[in-house]
């Protein structure tokens, strides 16, 4: 195999490397960047890249459920730190 990744197994290994989770769960993350190629690689197999695409969607499933909670700033947040400051006023 070359070592140029198909546009499924980037997406997925950039994927893993933004949740963090590598360390975490190296067998899964490795399973998912396999299944990922195969989805690539299955090109006139319809049955198999579809097999492969639903395994990965459940390995990333997985994933995302360990990755590290982030904080974002979303509008949970900023309800919660303006509530915070006026209890404190």
């Amino acid at each position: 195999m070359g070592g140029v990744m198909g546009f499924v197994a980037e997406g997925i290994a950039d994927e893993i490397v933004q949740l963090a989770v590598g360390d975490r769960a190296p067998g899964l993350s490795e399973l998912a960047e396999s299944l990922a190629r195969s989805v690539d690689e299955a090109v006139d197999n319809p049955s198999a890249k579809a097999a492969a695409a639903r395994e990965l969607r459940a390995v990333m499933k997985e994933l995302r459920a360990l990755a590290p909670v982030k904080s974002e700033g979303g509008a949970l947040d900023d309800l919660a730190a303006k509530r915070a400051q006026r209890r404190g006023a």
